[in-house]
């Protein structure tokens, strides 16, 4: 018997100039509204597993375990804190020595291993939330099935490219695209195949 593979997505806010983050890890140019957080409640609810580097677990697990529980956050995100506590995550890091947010399992070596196994296994989609080096390494393993880009209509001057790291050219197909009322876009694109 044939089973399809769980797709593996990459979800990336980027600047118009290629950066993912700001100086410092800066993360407040996010262009950010209700529109954009039902389209991530959406997608969240398409998905059943995150994979997460150290640095972007660290930074969900400071924030969303009691984002959900907090009555003066906006209806949206409390849903998003919800869906983020209740969903499995992976997390991959040779320097934490655990993990103590609900539903999440910490991963110390064997990454292609481990997320081959993931892709495997039933359940929705898995998507890889912010994480540049563990894109970056799953991307050019061949593992990342499909990455969506939203470029926020801002430059940002300095900070860490998208993609940094990379050692070999990756090209990507566009698939399609949408555009927010704030100004966001979100590309998707595919791995382009060798002819």
């Amino acid at each position: 018997m044939n089973m399809a593979l769980r797709k593996i997505y990459l979800f990336m806010m980027v600047s118009l100039d290629g950066y993912f983050e700001g100086p410092k890890h800066d993360l407040s140019w996010h262009n950010v509204d209700k529109e954009f957080n039902a389209f991530a409640n959406r997608q969240l609810k398409e998905t059943s597993t995150l994979l997460l580097g150290r640095r972007t677990y660290q930074l969900f697990a400071d924030f969303w375990p009691a984002a959900a529980k907090n009555p003066r956050m906006p209806k949206d995100v409390l849903l998003t804190g919800r869906l983020m506590n209740k969903m499995k995550k992976v997390v991959f890091s040779r320097t934490l020595k655990r993990a103590g947010w609900e539903n999440t399992r910490l991963v110390s070596g064997g990454a292609f291993r481990e997320v081959a196994k993931l892709k495997r296994e039933p359940g929705k989609d898995i998507a890889i939330l912010g994480s540049n080096n563990l894109c970056v390494s799953l991307m050019e393993k061949g593992l990342v099935d499909e990455f969506r880009l939203m470029v926020n209509p801002v430059a940002i001057e300095r900070g860490t490219p998208l993609f940094k790291g990379a050692k070999r050219r990756v090209k990507l197909k566009l698939i399609r695209a949408k555009t927010f009322k704030n100004g966001n876009i979100l590309l998707y694109y595919q791995l382009a195949r060798k002819r």
